[in-house]
């Protein structure tokens, strides 16, 4: 029996295990601009975007000093933080830059434009906005075609 997910179902938040919740609130509160819904002490943090009870968790229970995962070992690739105008993905463009916040790419995928970045565990982030459906690309049988083309940084810039 086959089963296909609801399409009203989004991912509703991502738990992340962290070495330092307060190196980890610098970058995800401090850098990108999540607020503090409820802490727990120096164990977990719960953070938002526009008072959503938490868009992600940040705990230390099992992780605390503990190094960052290996790059090249199974787990987490990144956590994408969806941007709802191409103007709000410049203004933090910007601030990365001003920041001289490390950024490790960014692309334009046909369906959406992406940086990215690591967090201070070395997770990696995506801080992306999604072009309006009816302007993916598609192919000539109407199957939806995503690719990774180098961004216009400077276009993008331009709207900061």
């Amino acid at each position: 029996m086959s089963y296909t997910i609801p399409p009203g179902t989004r991912i509703g938040h991502v738990h992340l295990k962290v070495s330092d919740l307060d190196k980890a609130l610098a970058f995800y509160q401090g850098l990108l601009g999540f607020q503090i819904m409820q802490r727990y002490g120096e164990q977990a943090v719960f953070i938002s975007a526009g008072g959503y009870h938490h868009h992600i968790g940040l705990n230390t229970w099992y992780s605390k000093n503990a190094p960052p995962a290996p790059q090249r070992s199974a787990g987490l690739f990144h956590t994408a933080i969806l941007y709802p105008e191409r103007r709000d993905l410049a203004i933090i463009l910007k601030r990365l830059l001003e920041e001289k916040y490390p950024i490790t790419g960014a692309s334009d995928h046909g369906v959406s434009q992406a940086i990215y970045l690591d967090d201070p565990d070395g997770n990696g982030v995506e801080l992306y906005w999604d072009r309006p459906k009816e302007q993916w690309p598609v192919d000539a049988e109407g199957n939806l075609v995503m690719g990774t083309e180098a961004l216009d940084i400077q276009d993008l810039l331009s709207l900061a």
